[in-house]
């Protein structure tokens, strides 16, 4: 029930048809007796900056999750944003600071490292080769090397856009070996698929995977199905491996701490979900 005490989250994006958050949240929500709601809000990139001003002038707003096409545009109209934030260059959270600052952060990679440590995947002093260095890909190497990477091998299409991150990576977490390479597995402790690729049927897989040793662990941001074609290949091989949905889960408990509710676990978070 939604009532004049309801704390609202603002759901920014659009289009908004495939929003999933209000499915995970709201349940979670109404089973925990947390008076507040997640609202999908549609709105044009045209309209966007002077919208999310103003929607945090209403008085009973908490917060806002931001996805497509905003995540990048909210960097610019905020007061504070997290570390990782910066090393992404975008953000998909923003809370009310003291003073009505708006604070932002980043969660895709948080969400994606809970996980691997989760499954006992040690991240410090690691070996990580990224494959896809844009929104995403960015999100997860700048919290590998939050978590203590040893080294991070980028390799994007663009190579504007591996050697923007890389110079990102170096300002921000200085201690972790950051450098551009090729899409070659052989030697790395964890290797990710941080591209679209797996998302059409016919796409090629993102990397060579006869080279990928069984003690790799794999890791997937693709969650049009659970076990991609590459996931399938590295499963084949032997890796360990993590889900593209489970990035999606594991963060939520990260959004929940961010915004000053009580966390739940990734599981219980699926457990409950209306998807």
């Amino acid at each position: 029930m939604i009532t004049g005490t309801t704390r609202l989250i603002a759901h920014l994006g659009y289009p908004t048809e495939s929003f999933k958050a209000p499915l995970i949240y709201n349940p979670y929500f109404e089973k925990s007796g947390i008076d507040a709601v997640v609202v999908p809000m549609g709105c044009k990139p045209e309209d966007y900056p002077s919208f999310l001003k103003l929607v945090f002038r209403l008085s009973n707003i908490h917060g806002a999750l931001v996805t497509m096409p905003h995540k990048v545009t909210t960097m610019g109209l905020l007061d504070d944003v997290s570390t990782n934030a910066k090393v992404a260059g975008s953000c998909n959270a923003v809370r009310l600071g003291p003073a009505g600052r708006l604070i932002g952060d980043m969660f895709d990679g948080e969400g994606f490292v809970r996980g691997l440590l989760r499954k006992g995947k040690r991240v410090e002093g690691a070996e990580v080769l990224i494959v896809g260095a844009g929104g995403v890909g960015s999100a997860i190497a700048a919290s590998m090397a939050g978590a203590g990477a040893h080294r991070i091998v980028l390799h994007d299409d663009n190579a504007a856009t591996s050697a923007g991150l890389s110079d990102r990576l170096k300002t921000y977490y200085p201690m972790t070996e950051v450098s551009i390479g090729s899409t070659d597995p052989a030697g790395f402790d964890i290797v990710v698929n941080a591209t679209p690729l797996g998302m059409r049927k016919n796409d090629p897989l993102p990397l060579d995977v006869s080279r990928l040793s069984p003690s790799t662990f794999v890791g997937e941001v693709v969650m049009k199905e659970e076990i991609t074609p590459f996931l399938a290949a590295a499963r084949a091989r032997g890796c360990a491996f993590q889900v593209g949905t489970d990035m999606l889960f594991e963060q939520i408990p990260a959004y929940l701490e961010f915004f000053g509710f009580p966390t739940a676990s990734a599981d219980y978070l699926r457990s409950i979900a209306r998807l």
